[in-house]
């Protein structure tokens, strides 16, 4: 870029500058408010940042972003714009936070971008958004080349080009394209290996996840529409032992489900990978109508919130699947046995499961020895006993260690603990929500994070979103506590 900028005359450079025109940082293309209707209107699918220089969020996304630039050059181009230098553009298209991710088509807004936001994920994600919305197949090679793919296909077989059927398809798939892979065809021979002897959709499963446990082909037997259609998918997508990835996630943790961490490698080692896989499967077979889903992962994909989550080291549980259950609830469960060959050790831990004999993993530091300080150091494994007491009334922080925030406000808490010492009825509680998991029902996004649990309602806590001084912290709790409070030994009126 010094080079480039070291050739053009002054005058030329300051227009360039005042302008905002655009500037290619990397792969990754700078837009303004002076270029970007009509440069984002010369790409067919485009992926734009909005940032702001200051945000520490656009700041991580950026190094995953630049990569994903790179990797996508020639297939779809990246843009971002400073929303602090082109306010304008950013107000047009409803940018209230930062960073903002839309997907652009011929210089439209087409939709936000809800994919991942790793540089695989990006990659991965933005690929599907290239080209038609649903890929025209015209010979059999087209189709077994389709389907024969890393995720899951989803094909039409039509009789026309003026098929009602074929409009309905294309209309459902124009919203859904960012999700799933669709295919379509006027010619309906190429359906005959599937048994296709009419109009008719097929969600083919990936070829890598083929098993005898179950079909690899689905048929869709509804009249086509956009909601019949979405549900047909949502439901037989990922099948009964789907593949758990850092892309898929999201939509695979937000029911109960039983995880396998191990060494997959779906491209150097396939056959070792639905080993254990297939493994799970049979015995999942035998509780899959009991509300519990399953998946495989590769362990080092997760090594981090293993870690984190289920206290396992990278250099833990040897070749061997590490097994957990996480509930909707926020309940987690390991497998403390070997993984046995024969699948007889899973059977016993899903048995004990189901039969509610499993003990509940908790991330926690260790109890206190001694708690007799104003503020009450709270651990996970002592949460129920002090926060949950019916009969206390308690304002819990949840800080972390390294938190600026949490620092500046510790002595403005600490003097408000000792205001309120001699009030029996009043706890002043803290938390490091980074060494101990936060129970369901306490929402902790960021640091310091206070909750209020009164007595008698401790299933509703509520968020304290007030000033941090002593003063302010006092008002509210003459506000919500339940008995008078005392303050500095004496009983305050309400």
């Amino acid at each position: 870029m010094a080079s480039f900028l070291s050739v053009i005359p002054p005058f030329l450079l300051s227009v360039l500058i005042f302008s905002g025109a655009v500037v290619a940082q990397g792969d990754v293309l700078e837009l303004g408010d002076a270029d970007f209707d009509y440069l984002a209107a010369e790409h067919n699918t485009m992926l734009v940042k909005f940032y702001a220089p200051w945000c520490g969020h656009c700041k991580k996304l950026a190094p995953d972003f630049e990569t994903a630039a790179t990797r996508l050059k020639g297939t779809v181009p990246l843009a971002k714009v400073d929303c602090t230098a082109s306010p304008d553009t950013c107000g047009r298209f409803g940018v209230t936070g930062y960073p903002t991710l839309k997907i652009f088509r011929n210089g439209e807004d087409a939709s936000s971008y809800d994919g991942p936001r790793s540089a695989d994920g990006i990659v991965h994600f933005m690929k599907k958004q290239a080209g038609p919305n649903s890929v025209t197949l015209r010979r059999e090679a087209d189709l077994e080349a389709f389907v024969n793919h890393f995720d899951a296909s989803v094909v039409g077989f039509f009789s026309g080009p003026d098929s009602g059927q074929l409009a309905e398809f294309l209309k459902a798939v124009s919203v859904m394209r960012e999700h799933f892979r669709f295919a379509h065809t006027i010619d309906m021979t190429l359906g005959l290996k599937h048994w296709v002897d009419t109009e008719r959709v097929l969600l083919f499963r990936p070829p890598r996840l083929s098993s005898k446990f179950e079909e690899s082909v689905l048929r869709f037997t509804e009249t086509i529409t956009t909601h019949t259609l979405r549900r047909f998918i949502r439901d037989n997508i990922f099948g009964m032992c789907p593949h758990l990835t850092n892309e898929n996630r999201d939509k695979l943790k937000g029911q109960d489900l039983l995880t396998a961490y191990y060494d997959l490698d779906y491209l150097q080692n396939p056959k070792g990978t639905n080993y254990w896989r297939n493994r799970v499967m049979k015995v999942g077979s035998q509780f899959v109508s009991q509300g519990l889903s399953f998946a495989v992962a590769n362990r080092r994909d997760f090594v981090d919130e293993l870690e984190e989550e289920f206290g396992l080291g990278a250099s833990d549980g040897g070749d061997l699947p590490f097994v957990t259950i996480r509930t909707q609830q926020g309940f987690k469960y390991t497998m403390r046995e070997e993984f046995t060959r024969d699948g007889k050790s899973l059977e016993r831990f899903l048995e004990d499961y189901f039969a509610g004999r499993l003990k509940r993993y908790i991330k926690s530091e260790p109890i206190p020895e001694k708690n007799k300080g104003p503020v009450k150091v709270v651990v996970a494994e002592s949460f129920e006993e002090i926060v949950n007491d019916p009969e206390k009334d308690v304002l819990i922080e949840f800080y972390a260690p390294w938190c600026g925030h949490c620092k500046s406000l510790e002595p403005k808490y600490k003097e408000l603990a000792e205001q309120l010492y001699s009030d029996p009825n009043i706890v002043i509680a803290k938390m490091d929500a980074t060494a101990n998991d936060v129970p369901q029902g306490f929402d902790v996004q960021g640091f310091p994070t206070i909750y209020f649990a009164q007595a008698g309602k401790k299933d509703q806590p509520k968020r304290y979103e007030g000033a941090h001084e002593v003063k302010d912290f006092i008002k509210y709790l003459k506000r919500e506590s339940s008995h008078v409070p005392v303050v500095s030994g004496v009983r305050e009126d309400l």
